[in-house]
């Protein structure tokens, strides 16, 4: 006992030498774990061609990296929190390096899709970066950093859309996967070098059977929406889907109840504040999605349609890149209205600016500067929404389960964005016009896609008006040292 303060006082010093090292690090890495999640996107229509496969199987290459990463981070978020939160981020780090390199040595569908599914593990990045934040940082740097690593995400799915269209266009597609493992590598390097490990962990044992649970249920639901489109909404497969994830995930819920030591604690996550700030991500997510769904579809479509832009993915990608950067210079801005008048707002502000750019959207859509300017707008309202969310969650969990409760929050966001999928899909494949004998989405279905991003976007205000306003916009300084390891110790019985 009597060396306790002695080892903490030296941890301290090790811990957080170089806040502004630890925030780039971990921003990085969220910004390369969403570069994964567009990296196909330019090579999607050439996929059946380069795999030598049906469209309807190299879909799977997309869908796998979705199951995965919905499986993934909210596991990956609970070991965090009972094991380690940079070791997990760095087991994370691993996965994406592993699936880069094992497709950018696929020539063969089967190996692609492991590949992918195992880039898709890497998913739990960002709120493990956000958690590590929150045990690491200066409660005056927190609200700052966490805004800039959530708002990583929309960064790098920006990003990622020209930088792989330039590359398909210009190298073999392998090429794609080669740098997305470099990028990973060079994360986990600097993650070695500057991150370093909370001490603040529970302990305990791993909720193997509400794993599983959890698992067979999100992929149900997911499946459903994501492969419903091709298989047929009223379809026995999409049908039975849907009914065992509802089944699956009821019976989920309660065991979690009645187990001690659950994977998701329901009864922290039914708190009112961490509830409401969930229900708006999904709106939220579904909004952000609308936008990056219609606006390179109007800018590629050929001229003669009279609303088509014509232009290349490359184009479509340099049009959708500003939104990242906005996201970016905005963090800071989002976590000084976060101070001043509490995340419940920031998120509000957020969600009214992003159902204004759908609004505009639907009347400046027939040059490339209007896209643009929606694409920049829409952009700045998620850089305020995600920049709250973490504030608002962790402000409502205690540090021990900081990681658990912000992957619980990026999976309801992923599965907004899968509903916007789906739903989006549908409208646009209904409402059509003929050219040439090609079936092509209509000028009023791309309105109607944006009418319904902005009522997301409006959805997710009125959700986020019930969130208790917090009594401090930053979340709490993580226990004193000494505290820390003793309650981390308990639980595990060390």
């Amino acid at each position: 006992m009597s060396d306790a303060p002695a080892r903490s006082a030296d941890a301290d010093a090790v811990a957080a030498p170089r806040p502004n090292a630890v925030v780039a690090v971990l921003a990085f890495a969220g910004i390369v774990v969403a570069l994964m999640q567009t990296l196909v996107i330019p090579i999607v229509p050439e996929l059946p061609r380069l795999l030598d496969a049906p469209a309807s199987d190299t879909a799977w290459a997309v869908t796998a990296t979705l199951l995965a990463a919905a499986v993934a981070t909210p596991v990956v978020g609970r070991l965090g929190d009972m094991f380690g939160k940079r070791r997990m981020l760095l087991v994370s780090v691993v996965m994406l390096v592993v699936g880069s390199v094992v497709c950018g040595l696929s020539d063969a569908l089967v190996p692609m899709i492991v590949g992918r599914a195992l880039q898709g593990l890497s998913s739990g990045v960002i709120p493990l970066g956000i958690s590590i934040m929150r045990d690491e940082l200066p409660a005056e740097r927190l609200a700052g950093a966490t805004a800039l690593m959530s708002a990583s995400l929309g960064v790098g799915g920006a990003l990622g859309l020209p930088t792989a269209a330039l590359i398909a266009d210009n190298f073999d597609w392998h090429v794609l996967f080669w740098a997305s493992a470099a990028m990973g590598a060079a994360a986990l390097v600097l993650v070695l070098a500057f991150v370093p490990e909370s001490r603040v962990r529970t302990g305990g044992r791993f909720d193997a059977v509400g794993a599983v649970g959890m698992a067979v249920g999100l992929v149900s639901l997911l499946l459903a929406i994501s492969k419903g489109a091709d298989w047929g909404w009223a379809s026995g497969t999409t049908l039975g889907l849907f009914a065992a994830a509802v089944i699956v995930l009821l019976a989920w819920g309660l065991f979690e109840l009645r187990t001690a030591q659950p994977l998701v604690d329901l009864r922290t996550t039914a708190r009112r504040q961490v509830l409401f700030t969930n229900l708006a991500s999904i709106a939220v997510g579904f909004s952000m999605f609308a936008m990056s769904l219609v606006l390179p579809q109007l800018l590629q479509l050929p001229t003669q349609t009279g609303y088509g832009l014509g232009r290349s993915l490359l184009t479509a990608g340099l049009v959708m890149a500003p939104s990242g950067l906005v996201m970016m210079a905005l963090a800071p801005v989002s976590a000084a209205v976060s101070k001043a008048k509490g995340p419940k707002v920031t998120l509000m502000i957020g969600a009214l600016i992003v159902a204004s750019g759908y609004g505009l959207n639907i009347v400046l859509m027939s040059e490339v500067w209007h896209l643009v300017l929606v694409s920049s707008v829409i952009g700045a309202g998620i850089g305020f929404t995600y920049g709250s969310m973490p504030a608002l969650i962790m402000g409502a969990v205690p540090a021990s389960e900081t990681a658990a409760a912000n992957s619980l929050n990026t999976l309801m966001r992923s599965i907004g964005t899968s509903c916007a999928s789906a739903i989006a899909g549908v409208v646009l494949a209904q409402m059509t016009i003929d050219l040439g004998g090609y079936a092509l989405p209509s000028e009023n279905g791309f309105k109607t896609v944006m009418a319904i991003g902005a009522g997301a976007a409006l959805l997710a205000f009125a959700i986020a008006s019930f969130i208790p306003r917090p009594r401090a916009a930053v979340p709490a300084a993580p226990p004193a040292p000494a505290a820390t390891e003793t309650s981390a110790g308990t639980p595990s019985g060390r």
